[in-house]
């Protein structure tokens, strides 16, 4: 955890020297960036918004599109793509790594292995093993509804609770277990987030990704790149049709610390984030569901009492 932690926040791993894993991933935001659309080398604009790291050890995939299915492979692709750390490849991470005489005797420590045997599999490893140990901590919900304490939780948040579970229908996709809560089910959804801007085009944009798909440019850089690309989201990974435009449900541990929300930072308040989701469910349902102004208050106040303990600690004051 100790190398994984100093890879993590080592700015010289990156085309410019000034772009570490935590330029995008602050511990202060609860291991995001505050940003809409994160920023790379050279100030480069990507096209997603970046997603907290707490607790990204116990999601099955990675990525706003899931295109990795664990986090040894996916530690590496930000030193490659040009728009995030901007190296040409992960032989020159290597080689930067080496090449520092205070990572040896911590690959060493960790790996049993010597300088000439440090490469791109010992480095991802020490990056997942870091980012596996960024845990959100307990919650005044976990307090309340694992742990019995009854004032754990503010009677709004209460009220709150008791809409994510039935009536708003939150929970259909932010799951919480008997034991635990990840609150996210694992899948793909689409929300119309970005669609409405490539929707005249889809045709087009759609074999272009297919053909891109087919050819041998990097997907995870055409991502970052093209906007339009960006925004068909599983598709670029399955090409699905059904999947154009979903995105995976993400965790709403620590939702309160990382504004703006959607994959395309779209969304900048958690009052505006409980808007579009309410229109989303009563457009699948194909009814309305109708909240009141109290009662999406008390489902912000519920979201609220989702941030861990160890987040708070870091958190802005």
């Amino acid at each position: 955890m100790t190398l994984g932690g100093k890879i993590f926040f080592d700015n010289r791993l990156s085309a410019s020297g000034k772009i570490s894993c935590a330029s995008c991933h602050q511990p202060d935001r609860a291991f995001s960036d505050g940003l809409s659309i994160s920023r790379g080398v050279d100030n480069l604009v990507g096209t997603r918004n970046a997603p907290s790291l707490l607790n990204a050890g116990f999601m099955e995939t990675q990525f706003w599109d899931g295109r990795r299915t664990t986090l040894e492979a996916q530690t590496l692709d930000p030193f490659v793509n040009p728009r995030e750390h901007g190296l040409p490849n992960t032989a020159q991470l290597v080689a930067l790594v080496r090449a520092d005489p205070s990572y040896p005797a911590l690959f060493a420590q960790a790996f049993g292995i010597a300088q000439a045997s440090i490469d791109e599999d010992s480095i991802a490893k020490a990056l997942a093993s870091y980012v596996r140990s960024l845990n959100g901590g307990s919650s005044a919900f976990d307090y309340y509804y694992y742990g019995g304490e009854e004032t754990a939780l503010s009677q709004s948040a209460r009220r709150g609770l008791a809409l994510f579970l039935g009536r708003a229908q939150c929970a259909t996709c932010h799951q919480i277990g008997p034991s635990s809560a990840s609150f996210s089910d694992q899948k793909f959804h689409g929300l119309h987030i970005g669609m409405s801007r490539i929707e005249t085009r889809l045709a087009d944009i759609t074999k272009h990704a297919v053909a891109a798909r087919h050819g041998k440019q990097s997907a995870d850089a055409m991502i970052l790149s093209e906007a339009d690309i960006s925004e068909l989201g599983r598709f670029f990974v399955t090409l699905d049709p059904a999947d154009i435009g979903q995105f995976r449900t993400p965790s709403l541990r620590n939702v309160a610390l990382t504004a703006p929300y959607m994959h395309d930072g779209s969304i900048e308040t958690l009052a505006q984030a409980v808007d579009q989701e309410i229109y989303y469910r009563s457009n699948q349902n194909g009814r309305p569901i109708v909240l009141t102004p109290e009662e999406k208050t008390d489902l912000v106040h519920f979201l609220e009492s989702l941030t861990g303990e160890a987040a708070q600690q870091v958190a802005p004051r």
